[in-house]
């Protein structure tokens, strides 16, 4: 796996672009909460749902091992990789299987991401 690919999640979502992800990893107070605001806009665009930024929890990606993004609690795909001891979906037999298939309805450019890792 390439240094770009480390920050791809299971899924193919890409970390390193996500303003949670960023809203961790950034060292100013401000422009951590500026950050967090993005991300409880984007989440009422795209899903409806509001939240409160207290709600932002940090992350280090799904394949990080340590924090983990509260709104994750309910994803099917991270755990499947994990008891299938996946590096990344694209490496599993049934890949794509129907929950992928479900969230790159949402996100194609994830199914980009691990088409490429397959090749």
């Amino acid at each position: 796996m390439t240094e770009a690919n480390l920050h791809i999640a299971f899924c193919g979502l890409d970390c390193s672009a996500c303003l949670i992800y960023k809203a961790t990893i950034e060292p100013d107070r401000l422009q951590k909460k500026l950050l967090r605001k993005s991300v409880v806009e984007k989440i009422q665009e795209i899903y409806g749902i509001k939240i409160s930024v207290r709600n932002i929890t940090d992350c280090d990606g799904c394949r990080s091992g340590s924090r983990l993004f509260s709104g994750c609690d309910n994803c099917t795909i991270r755990p499947c990789a994990l008891n299938k001891n996946l590096k990344s979906c694209a490496y599993c037999i049934e890949y794509p299987c129907e929950k992928l298939l479900k969230h790159f309805e949402q996100d194609p450019q994830a199914r980009a991401r691990l088409d490429s890792l397959r090749l």
